[in-house]
């Protein structure tokens, strides 16, 4: 590399550090992190545990992301001195020097572009994703098994851990619902790129007329909340229905009604789960679920009133359309919310799936 595009190297490495310094209110995280460590000197702080474990947590994540900033600014006017050296001395050992310097450079802003973008609450948690076919029957409920199938390869690709908390198969083929359990460090931070409803477009191998049919899938996901997370919940609120187990193909797992069904009536929330052999393990993880999917509630709930503040149209929920998968009359797969396109979309289908993620999460931070 020359001289003079090491240069622009460190140029565009500046903008970035810009960008993100403007995203990412930097003063008030600093603020914060000196209200935080006040909070912490009190002789009382660790009287309420609980409290006093989660203001650690949030000054470290602070402070953890402050350094990382730090650090990268030092790395790159150490590299603005260095290149000024080289200008001047004309060293071809100190050029060689400055552009493995800038390389790692990059490398590094790389890895802190990635640690914002899962920076956010809940973004390190397991996630809970269902799948849920719209009206259309079989077509739609074999494409709900199509992405079942790719959720599936994506999380074990990442090492993750997939566990099937709720699953009903179809009459004919494919998912009538299904919900996954995916265990691994950022599965959520992931994974909430996928929600909303997925639209294929096809020619229908149950359509013996060989015609074209548009079917949708609606992908929801929620973190997985840790026990200390405090979400009331009013038993008076809730109507519990146990059931038989069943798996798929539709034999049953369990002769017992081990399954447990929750509905929480103020909000019309409904989760289930069947994993477990036993209703009481099958009634606490569906509290889980339910925990989550209220956090995940209030939390639109904010942002909705947050958006009418500023006047925003922002379409919030599982209702609004995210991606299109064409299979006919060409092959493309299309994010609308970014444009990021891909004409192979039989490794879409395999789980290949990290570029729309990765776009996703880019173009919310910026």
């Amino acid at each position: 590399m020359e001289l003079v595009e090491i240069k622009q190297e460190l140029d565009k490495m500046a903008k970035r550090l810009a960008d993100f310094r403007g995203s990412l209110d930097l003063d008030a995280k600093r603020a914060r992190i000196a209200e935080l460590d006040e909070v912490m000197s009190n002789p009382s702080f660790w009287n309420d545990q609980q409290a006093a474990q989660k203001t650690i947590n949030e000054a470290n994540g602070l402070k953890e992301l402050v350094q990382a900033f730090d650090k990268n600014e030092e790395s790159l006017e150490n590299a603005e001195v260095s290149y000024e050296l080289v200008k001047e001395e004309n060293d071809e050992d100190l050029r060689e020097e400055l552009e493995n310097e800038a390389q790692s450079l990059t490398e590094a802003l790389n890895q802190f572009e990635l640690f914002i973008l899962l920076s956010e609450p809940y973004d390190k948690n397991n996630a809970i994703l269902e799948l849920h076919p719209g009206a259309g029957g079989t077509e739609s409920q074999d494409w709900a098994n199509m992405l079942l199938r790719l959720y599936t390869r994506w999380a074990e690709s990442k090492g993750f851990k997939v566990e099937t908390l709720d699953y009903l198969p179809g009459e004919e083929a494919g998912v009538k619902s299904v919900t996954l359990l995916i265990k691994g460090h950022n599965a959520y931070g992931y994974l909430k790129a996928e929600k909303g409803v997925h639209r294929l477009v096809r020619i229908s191998p149950f359509d013996s007329s060989g015609r074209r049919h548009t079917s949708f899938v609606s992908c929801d996901v929620t973190p997985e909340l840790d026990d200390d997370i405090d979400i009331e919940i009013n038993t008076e609120d809730l109507k519990i229905d146990t059931y038989r187990s069943s798996g798929a193909g539709g034999q049953h797992v369990n002769t017992t009604d081990s399954a447990v069904r929750i509905t929480h009536l103020p909000t019309n929330t409904v989760v289930t789960c069947q994993s477990e052999r036993s209703q009481i393990k099958n009634r606490d993880q569906a509290m889980k679920m339910l925990k989550a999917k209220l956090y995940q509630l209030e939390i639109e709930k904010q942002q909705q009133e947050m958006a009418e503040i500023r006047g925003e149209q922002k379409e919030i929920g599982w209702g609004s359309q995210i991606r299109s998968y064409v299979f006919h009359p060409y092959s493309m797969v299309k994010d609308h919310r970014t444009d990021y396109e891909t004409g192979n979309t039989q490794a879409v289908m395999d789980g290949e799936i990290d570029n729309f993620i990765d776009a996703y999460l880019r173009s919310v931070m910026n």
